[in-house]
């Protein structure tokens, strides 16, 4: 019988199995790190260095007129005259409609008329006051008469100031018939025709004068950031602007920035209940009407400086569905750990964090995705403020 040659097949074949042998084990190493979860990261950290910050609240707000009159007629009657032209500035006193004045005229020749009245009979019991008077000294006539007399003259002369107050009233009405007026400002559309019948004190308008330079900007604030502003300035961490007046700037709708600065004039003392906000107003020029009541804007206040601000980029900063903030920071053992943190303030790339973080820790901005609590990590790079730059895909 004839052998077979065994030799021949276990040389080639030997590679072979050593391959397999190395294949295996690697998997099965790789299998265990997995299984382990302990793949290291590489990730690039930020070091947090205390720095000076000056804080500056961005705020939403609507523009308002510094004034606005609503022009209603006082008087009734028939309109004869529009006397401006609708979109013009116009002067406080300056007549804008003419109403008919004719029976307001005829009014006050009779309240005329009933003064010159009333004096006449003044004239007439103030003569027989007089000769009661004069009557009684010689005893000629009683001392009743004389009171008589003496009544009747008082009567006639508080008549004389009830014609008065009667001419008085009719001038006034009559001069209600030139509706003026009553601020200086640019003047909208009109809201009546010639022809028209006005009523006294009527609930539309005839017109709606606003004054725009200057005009208010009406922000809001939770009530919330200002609890939190007031309680830093009570610890001493934010300073308070050293300016006497605090200023703002604005931001319009097109991205542009406003010229021309701000100054803040009050907090309103109550809290909207529905939004749980505070009305700030401020104050701004505006000599070539840019700000238009009603129009949205940005407004931005400085709020102060703090001298050892810590700061964060954005996207090493993550929340849950309940907004709170957490960073991951470089560990024991060069192990990831989860912190949370109190995330204020946004200053321009990076969170101002208030609480959860000290000075010269290590926060990971990358490496982040999958990253857990406990993960063995290695620290490929270390930037600082000054270092830092903004990724292109702003993440």
């Amino acid at each position: 019988m004839k052998k077979f040659p065994f030799r021949h097949i276990f040389v080639p074949i030997l590679p072979l199995c050593l391959v397999l042998c190395l294949t295996v084990c690697l998997a099965s190493c790789t299998d265990q790190e997995k299984r382990g979860g302990q793949r290291v990261r590489e990730v690039a950290v930020f070091k947090l260095v205390p720095q000076q910050v000056s804080l500056t609240a961005e705020l939403s707000g609507r523009v308002s007129a510094f004034r606005k009159a609503e022009v209603r007629p006082q008087v009734s009657g028939i309109l004869q005259k529009q006397l401006f032209t609708e979109g013009t500035i116009v002067q406080q006193g300056q007549s804008l409609y003419k109403i008919d004045p004719d029976t307001y005229i005829a009014a006050v020749e009779s309240a005329r008329a009933a003064r010159a009245s009333a004096e006449a009979q003044l004239h007439a019991a103030k003569l027989r006051f007089d000769r009661r008077r004069a009557l009684l000294r010689s005893q000629a006539v009683s001392r009743q008469s004389y009171e008589d007399a003496h009544a009747e003259y008082l009567q006639a002369r508080a008549n004389v100031e009830v014609a008065n107050a009667a001419l008085r009233t009719a001038e006034i009405q009559l001069r209600y018939t030139d509706v003026q007026a009553p601020i200086t400002g640019r003047i909208g559309k009109s809201n009546v025709t010639q022809g028209a019948l006005v009523t006294a004190n009527q609930a539309d308008e005839l017109a709606v004068i606003q004054q725009l330079d200057p005009v208010y900007v009406d922000m809001t604030q939770s009530s919330l950031a200002m609890l939190r502003l007031r309680d830093r300035y009570a610890a001493g961490k934010l300073t308070r602007p050293g300016a006497e007046h605090t200023e703002v700037h604005l931001r319009l709708e097109t991205g542009n920035s406003y010229p021309l600065a701000g100054e803040l004039k009050f907090a309103d003392i109550s809290v909207d209940e529905s939004t749980g906000s505070v009305l700030l107003r401020s104050v701004f020029p505006n000599p070539n009407h840019v700000l238009l009541p009603g129009m949205y804007v940005r407004a931005s206040i400085n709020e102060g400086v703090e001298e050892r601000a810590l700061l964060v980029p954005q996207r090493a900063v993550r929340r849950d569905p309940k907004g709170n903030a957490s960073v991951f920071v470089l560990g024991k053992n060069s192990t990831a750990e989860q912190r949370n943190v109190l995330a204020t303030d946004h200053v321009g790339r990076f969170w101002l964090i208030s609480d959860g973080l000290k000075e010269g820790e290590l926060v990971i901005i990358d490496g982040l995705q999958g990253l857990r609590q406990g993960s063995p990590v290695k620290v490929r790079e270390t930037l600082t403020p000054a270092t830092y730059k903004q990724p292109q895909d702003g993440r």
